[in-house]
């Protein structure tokens, strides 16, 4: 098991990582009759997708010795009401550092890593997902 939720009522609801211990907290967005005090589900499901792509490119520029530290990301989501209500599309903005210069190879392989990290491949393919990655120029 990964965690065990317990809904609390006015569409909150309480997650606990069961490795780990941490928590986090769900309210229904203010579109959907909800408080919108906290991420809402498609919120962590836009933010597990951009925190997946870093992660991976992480883990493999690792094995080329280059940091991405200081790297940012923006977020968006685009939900969609025709034919059910559901994530339309996603906009993720990787802002590498501008003290990162890297050549086109490497910024091919981060663009390909990045495009296949594990949340990207599990997610279905009417989510339209608009990936931008902003390499510094140096």
């Amino acid at each position: 098991m990964t965690a065990t939720i317990l809904y609390e009522g006015n569409l909150r609801c309480m997650a606990q990582h069961l490795q780990s211990g941490t928590s986090l907290e769900t309210d229904a967005p203010t579109d959907n009759k909800g408080k919108g005090e906290r991420f809402s589900p498609t919120d962590l499901v836009c933010t597990a997708l951009a925190t997946c792509i870093i992660t991976t490119m992480a883990i493999k520029t690792d094995t080329m010795g280059i940091e991405l530290k200081g790297t940012s990301i923006n977020v968006k989501k685009h939900m969609i009401t025709d034919p059910i209500r559901m994530i339309g599309a996603i906009d993720v903005e990787i802002n590498f550092p501008n003290s990162l210069i890297l050549e086109e190879k490497d910024q091919s392989i981060l663009r390909r890593v990045g495009d296949n990290c594990p949340v990207t491949k599990s997610l279905h393919p009417d989510v339209k997902l608009n990936i931008v990655y902003n390499f510094s120029n140096g």
